[in-house]
């Protein structure tokens, strides 16, 4: 985790991708990537999530996880994809040790108090916020961030890019995760230039 954390600090921004074509993983990559994003999340929220991951991760110039993990054995079959990291939206001890026997760095979902205490009590030291424009924003990032100064987070959820500067100011943001740098309706028409200009512009936000 203290790997993971030090990528994403030195990231800033995650773009979380929902990839329904595998097609599209090698020119997205690419774009992500000249854009100057140095990892990305992939989500298993469609069927071929796994090719995604597996033909983003052997594009090589970006550190590729998976998210939207929500068992084990989706854990399993992300990491033999080639996902380096592990994302879900929710805490689940099971994704957690299974994560863990992987060798595999894992960022739990937290949306409350109870969530970031079960989180720090099995070691974690960053969690992902989510969705963290819906449960309130900076103002409930703050709120929750106060009685735990030591822990860090990746707010991820609604976030655009006029919310990311705001967000990358917080001392306990690590980095942001959005999708507004690679919507599915920038994948379905295949503008891989408006991706690259999104992600370009979304790390020049987060580096200024």
């Amino acid at each position: 985790m203290t790997a993971l954390a030090g990528l994403l600090a030195e990231a800033r921004i995650v773009p979380v991708l929902t990839v329904p074509d595998p097609a599209t993983a090698a020119p997205l990559a690419h774009a992500l990537a000249a854009g100057g994003a140095r990892c990305a999340e992939v989500t298993f929220r469609t069927p071929d999530a796994e090719r995604v991951v597996k033909a983003m991760a052997a594009e090589g110039g970006l550190l590729v996880g998976a998210g939207t993990v929500l068992t084990a054995a989706q854990a399993e079959r992300a990491v033999e994809a080639g996902a380096r990291f592990v994302v879900s939206p929710g805490l689940d001890h099971e994704v957690i040790a299974r994560c863990r026997e992987l060798g595999v760095p894992v960022l739990p979902g937290a949306a409350t108090a109870t969530e970031v205490m079960n989180a720090l009590r099995v070691g974690l030291d960053t969690v992902k916020l989510f969705p963290a424009e819906p449960l309130g924003g900076r103002a409930m990032l703050r709120a929750l961030a106060a009685p735990f100064p030591g822990l860090r987070f990746m707010p991820t959820g609604g976030i655009d890019a006029a919310a990311l500067p705001g967000y990358l100011a917080e001392p306990s943001v690590v980095a942001v995760g959005g999708s507004w740098m690679a919507t599915p309706a920038l994948l379905r028409s295949g503008d891989y230039a408006e991706i690259r200009r999104l992600t370009a512009e979304a790390v020049a936000r987060s580096t200024s």
